[in-house]
């Protein structure tokens, strides 16, 4: 069998399969289908420093290939998840990555210091979150705002720092690298692209919240793109995500950059997909002769 260990930024996992975050919750529903030490790691739930009720439904649709969803972050807050499923998650013996998320900068800082003082083995900072103080503008979709959200998260933050990248932008490189320059050790991409459907009888938007975040299979092109184009724009390790669901894609998203995978949406149709990724890239390792699955990595060859 082929070694399928990656090192990310000094943590060790024992393959390259992570489930993202948002469609996994914090692992204990999946943990009735498998062992959860079978899969690499696991990104919580997004979580922030109140509890969140989320958006009020319907906040999901369907979609061809993929689905929508504007949930609106609802979770029990950075406190209930430290007291509540951080213990029993590290005793799954996988890789814990405890996803933030918030609405200021002092949000994303105090929870990063809260979670440096426990167990969580990284910090996954969405920055696709609005920031109220500057009028509702993403975090994410400016270098400035982007690399200062970073620069001061990373003044707080004691574990490794790992930062989601959104796809809702002009060009995902400059963002990259103004995170990289702003204290980063691992990027991750992409987050959902904004969409929308409309209810032809009614007129109005299926989602309450007008518009949401499309995922799973229909993106993975442009995860793949945009994953090569940050590869060679940045030096930090990349976890790849966007639209997988076969080992094949797997595959493709390391040739194209990623060090490691996250899977999502997936889950949701089949939840044994992390384990079927993981038993698939094993065989293609094994067929092809590679001896470790980090020799995948960055092997796209452009024309």
């Amino acid at each position: 069998m082929a070694d399928l260990k990656v090192n990310i930024a000094g943590v060790d996992f024992s393959n390259p399969i992570i489930t993202a975050s948002g469609t996994f919750g914090f692992g204990r529903e999946y943990g009735e289908f498998y062992p959860l030490s079978s899969i690499g790691g696991i990104s919580c739930k997004g979580i922030t420093l109140k509890e969140r009720l989320g958006n009020p439904p319907p906040r999901i649709a369907e979609t061809p290939s993929g689905m929508l969803n504007a949930v609106g972050l609802q979770n029990p807050g950075v406190d209930y998840f430290i007291k509540n499923d951080l213990t029993w998650l590290k005793e799954q013996n996988t890789v814990v990555i405890a996803n933030i998320a918030g609405n200021t900068p002092e949000d994303y800082c105090a929870m990063a210091e809260k979670l440096s003082d426990t167990d969580v083995d990284m910090i996954e900072m969405n920055i696709s979150c609005p920031n109220v103080k500057q009028g509702g503008v993403q975090f994410g979709t400016s270098c400035e705002a982007a690399a200062s959200i970073t620069k001061a998260v990373r003044e707080h933050c004691k574990k490794p720092l790992m930062v989601k990248l959104s796809p809702n932008v002009t060009d995902i490189t400059e963002i990259a690298k103004a995170v990289e320059a702003a204290g980063a050790d691992v990027l991750s991409l992409i987050n959902t692209l904004t969409g929308m459907r409309i209810n032809i009888e009614t007129g109005r938007p299926i989602i309450r919240n007008n518009t949401g975040g499309l995922s799973g299979p229909a993106v993975l092109p442009v995860a793949i793109r945009m994953v090569w184009q940050v590869a060679n724009s940045v030096k930090l390790p990349i976890i790849g995500m966007g639209g997988i669901s076969k080992w094949q894609d797997v595959v493709e998203m390391m040739m194209a950059g990623a060090n490691a995978v996250q899977v999502g949406t997936a889950n949701f149709i089949d939840p044994y997909t992390p384990i079927k990724l993981v038993d698939g890239l094993n065989s293609y390792l094994d067929k092809k002769g590679i001896s470790s699955v980090t020799e995948l990595t960055g092997t796209i060859k452009p024309w």
